[in-house]
C-alpha cells in the first residue's frame, strides 16, 4: 500500500491524498459505507458501483467470522470474489465488538472469550487468530485486534487497556509476518490509538503506534458516548503526533458535521453505520439540513430529497413518493433512503477535498455546518 498526500490546507490540518492498493485508488479524504456482513444493508453492489460509487467499503471480522464463518470464505476465494466486489476493502478487528459484548465476553492477555449473539457458542479471539481470520477475509486494509474502552472510562481501567493493545499489536504484526496472504494480493496493517479521553494516554499511545511504522494508523475509542468536543480535542491531539506520510482513519465516525470538523483535524479515512441505519428509520442527511422523511408535512411535497436540488446520486425522487414508500412499509422507501444518505456522504467527503484542493476548505466547511445543522 502507499499513500501520496496532495496537499494540506493551509488555514487547517485538512488533507487531501491518495491511497493505493492491488484493488485500485482511494481518493483521500474518504467515507467507507460499511458493509458488515458482505452487504451495505439494503443495497445492491450494482447501485453500489454505479450511483454511490466509493472506492473503498468496509467489512466486520466479528461477523463474517460467526457467518458466513471463514471457511466459507476461504471456499470462495475471499469476501471479494463472494460479495462481488471488486474494488478496495477494510476489515476491522472485532475489537469495537469487545466493547459492545460486555456482557458475553471475558478479557484476558491471551486475548477475549466471548459469546456469540447468534446462537450462545463460546469463541476466543486472540491477536494472532483475528490476524488469521483477516487473511481469510482478503481485505485490502485490516486492523490490528485492541480494546476499545467505554466512555466513560476510569483513568487506570483505561492505562491498562491501552498496554495492553500495544502488546496484542506487537502481537499482531509478528504473526502476520508468518501467515502470508492467501488471495494473490498484499494487505496493509492499521494499528489503532486508544487511551479513552484522557490527553496523557493518547498521545503516549499515539507515539507508540506511530513508532511501529505501519502504511496507516486508526484512531479508535471515540464517537461511544463522548461530547462532540472531546472527540475533536482528542483527535487534534493524536494527528498532531501521527506520521504525516501515512493515512489516519477516525473508526466509527459519524454525522457529517462530525466528519468535516475531523477532516479539518487531519483525518483521511472515516466509516459509520449511521448513513444506512438512519436511512432505514427515515432520517435523510442532505447539504441544508436532517429530514424525517415520515412527517406529515412532506405529504405533497414533490420537490426532490434535497431542497437546493443537488443529485447525490443519479436517480431522484420526490420526498412525497418517498414518504408514500415508509408509510406504506415497502422495502423500496429504505433502499432510497439508503442509496440517497450513502451519496450524500460520499458527496460530502469528495466535495471537501475539492476544497482542500482548492485552497478554500475552511470558508466551505463553516458554511456547510451552519446549512447541516438543523432539522427540515
Amino acid at each position: 500500500m502507499q499513500f501520496e498526500l496532495k496537499t494540506t490546507d493551509a488555514q487547517s490540518k485538512a488533507r487531501a491524498g491518495i491511497i493505493t492498493t492491488d484493488h485500485g485508488k482511494i481518493e483521500t479524504p474518504i467515507f467507507m459505507p460499511v458493509g458488515t456482513v458482505g452487504t451495505v444493508k439494503g443495497v445492491h453492489q450494482t447501485e453500489l458501483k454505479n450511483e454511490i460509487n466509493p472506492d473503498i467499503i468496509l467489512g466486520n471480522t466479528y461477523h463474517l467470522y460467526l457467518r458466513p464463518t471463514t471457511s466459507i470464505l476461504e471456499q470462495a476465494g475471499g469476501l471479494h470474489k463472494f460479495m462481488n466486489w471488486d474494488r478496495n476493502m477494510l476489515t476491522d478487528s472485532g475489537g469495537y465488538q469487545v466493547y459492545s459484548l460486555s456482557a458475553r465476553r471475558k478479557i484476558q492477555e491471551e486475548g477475549v472469550k466471548f459469546k456469540s449473539h447468534i446462537d450462545g457458542s463460546y469463541h476466543v479471539f486472540t491477536p494472532e487468530k483475528v490476524m488469521e481470520i483477516q487473511r481469510t477475509i482478503g481485505a485490502d486494509i485490516i486492523m490490528a485486534f485492541d480494546e476499545c474502552t467505554p466512555y466513560p472510562c476510569d483513568y487506570n481501567y483505561a492505562k491498562r487497556s491501552m498496554h495492553l493493545t500495544h502488546r496484542w499489536l506487537k502481537r499482531c504484526v509478528t504473526h502476520l509476518e508468518k501467515v502470508p496472504s492467501k488471495y494473490g494480493y498484499s494487505q496493509a496493517l492499521f494499528p489503532i490509538v486508544q487511551g479513552s479521553t484522557y490527553k496523557d494516554l493518547r498521545k503516549q499511545s499515539a507515539e507508540f503506534i506511530a513508532s511501529v511504522g505501519a502504511n496507516g494508523n486508526a484512531i479508535g475509542g471515540l464517537s461511544v458516548g463522548e461530547p462532540a468536543d472531546k472527540m475533536y480535542e482528542i483527535t487534534d491531539i493524536v494527528t498532531d503526533i501521527l506520521p504525516k506520510d501515512k493515512p489516519r482513519y477516525l473508526m466509527g465516525v459519524g454525522t457529517p458535521i462530525n466528519i468535516l470538523e475531523n477532516i479539518a483535524l487531519g483525518v483521511d479515512m472515516f466509516d459509520c453505520v449511521m448513513p444506512t441505519r438512519n436511512a432505514r428509520n427515515g432520517m435523510l442527511f442532505t447539504a441544508h439540513g436532517t429530514i424525517n422523511i415520515k412527517n406529515k408535512k412532506w405529504e405533497n411535497d414533490f420537490s426532490p430529497i434535497d431542497e437546493m436540488n443537488i443529485t447525490y446520486v443519479d436517480t431522484t425522487y420526490s420526498k412525497a413518493y418517498l414518504r408514500h414508500l415508509f408509510i406504506a412499509k415497502e422495502l423500496l422507501g429504505k433502499q432510497i433512503a439508503s442509496i440517497h444518505n450513502l451519496g450524500f456522504y460520499l458527496w460530502l467527503v469528495r466535495t471537501a477535498r475539492k476544497h482542500i484542493l482548492a485552497g478554500d476548505f475552511m470558508e466551505w466547511k463553516s458554511k456547510m455546518i451552519n446549512q447541516m445543522d438543523k432539522r427540515l
